[in-house]
C-alpha cells in the first residue's frame, strides 16, 4: 500500500496532504478566492502558483498530493512538477475520475463539471490520467460517490477497477452530499473475488459537517485509509468567515482558525490523511500549524456545538458561487 510511506514518515506534517482543487482551475466555490488568487488567472499564472505550493508543501514535510480530472489542469501541473524532480520518490499521488471539467478555463461557465460514473467514462479518463501521471499515480478514486451511484453496482466497472488494482494502482472512492455515511457503507460491501475492492475513502468532514464520522470509523476498522477533504468547509471555517466559537479557540491557541479547524480533524483516530486546500503559500504555512495544535476538552466541547444538520450544510454549500 502506498500509504505505508506516509506512516513511515517522521515529520509532523506527514499526515497532512495538499489538494489542488483550488488552484488547478480559475473558478471554484471557496470563499475569499478573489483575494487568494491573482486577478488574471491565466494557465501560466495558476501553473506558477501550483508549483510554488508544491515546493513549499514538500519542503515542509507534506507527502500526499491530491488532484482530479475535473480540477482543470491540476494533473498537468502536478505532472510537470514531478517530471522536473525525478529524484522525489517518497510521495503518494492520488487522482480521481468520474467528473469531466467543462468550464473551458472560465469562471462564469454555466456548468463547471459533469458527472459520469460509467465504464466508458472510467476508461476514457484513465487513459487521460495515465498520459499525464504515468506510473507516478498511486491512487485512483471514483469522484463523489453517492448512495445511488451506478459505480456501486456496476460489475463490469468493478472488474475493470480490480484489474487496475492487480496492476498496482490502489482503488478508492470519494463521497459528497448529506448521505455520505450511506455511500461509505454501500462501498464497503463491494467485493471482487471475495476481497474488498476499495482500499481508500475520501470524504468531507469538518467542524460543521460531522455526519460521516461513524461510517469513516467503520471504513478505517475495515482496513481502508481515510482521507478527509473540505476540512475548512470551503472557507467557512477560515478568517474572517469562521464562527465565533472557532475564532475564540484560535485566540486561545495563538494560531489561526484554519489551524484549529484542521487540528480538530487530525485528532480523529480514523483520519489517515487530512487535506489542506490552500491557495497561497502563507495559507499553507498556517494550515500546517495544525500538526502542533493541542486542544483541551473544553475547547473540543465548544467546537462540537458548531455541527450543522447534514442537509442544511450541503444546501448551503450548494449555494456557494463559483468565483
Amino acid at each position: 500500500m502506498p500509504f505505508a510511506r506516509l506512516s513511515a514518515a517522521t515529520t509532523p506534517t506527514a499526515h497532512i496532504g495538499l489538494g489542488l482543487a483550488a488552484v488547478g482551475r480559475p473558478g471554484y466555490i471557496n470563499l475569499g478566492r478573489e483575494q487568494d488568487l491573482p486577478p488574471v488567472r491565466s494557465v501560466d499564472a495558476l501553473r506558477e502558483r501550483t508549483h510554488e505550493l508544491l515546493d513549499a508543501a514538500y519542503a515542509q514535510g507534506v507527502r500526499y498530493f491530491d488532484v482530479a480530472r475535473s480540477y482543470g489542469r491540476s494533473e498537468e501541473f502536478l505532472a510537470e512538477w514531478l517530471n522536473a524532480r525525478p529524484d522525489i520518490d517518497d510521495i503518494v499521488v492520488g487522482s480521481k475520475w468520474g467528473y469531466t471539467y467543462t468550464a473551458g478555463w472560465s469562471t462564469d461557465a454555466e456548468r463547471h463539471e459533469v458527472k459520469d460514473h460509467s465504464v466508458q467514462s472510467y476508461e476514457r479518463q484513465r487513459v487521460e490520467t495515465a498520459a499525464l501521471l504515468g506510473d507516478r499515480l498511486d491512487l485512483y478514486q471514483i469522484h463523489s460517490v453517492t448512495p445511488d451511484s451506478p459505480a456501486l453496482t456496476d460489475k463490469e466497472l468493478h472488474a475493470k477497477l480490480a484489474e487496475a488494482a492487480a496492476q498496482g494502482t490502489t482503488i478508492g472512492f470519494s463521497t459528497s452530499g448529506p448521505a455520505q455515511a450511506d455511500a461509505i457503507r454501500a462501498a464497503l460491501a463491494v467485493t471482487v473475488d471475495g476481497e474488498l475492492l476499495f482500499r481508500t475513502v475520501q470524504s468531507t468532514y469538518n467542524a460543521l459537517e460531522t455526519s460521516a464520522a461513524p461510517a469513516l470509523a467503520e471504513a478505517h476498522d475495515a482496513g481502508l485509509t481515510v482521507i478527509v477533504k473540505e476540512c475548512m468547509a470551503n472557507g467557512r471555517l477560515a478568517d474572517p468567515y469562521a464562527p465565533d466559537a472557532l475564532k475564540q479557540v484560535a485566540v486561545e491557541t495563538s494560531l489561526g482558525c484554519d489551524a484549529v479547524a484542521l487540528a480538530l480533524v487530525l485528532r480523529r483516530p480514523w483520519a489517515g490523511v487530512v487535506l489542506s486546500g490552500a491557495a497561497t503559500v502563507n495559507q499553507l504555512a498556517s494550515n500546517l500549524h495544525a500538526a502542533v495544535v493541542d486542544l483541551d476538552e473544553d475547547q473540543l466541547a465548544r467546537l462540537a456545538t458548531l455541527a450543522e444538520e447534514p442537509h442544511t450544510y450541503w444546501e448551503r454549500r450548494g449555494q456557494l458561487p463559483w468565483h
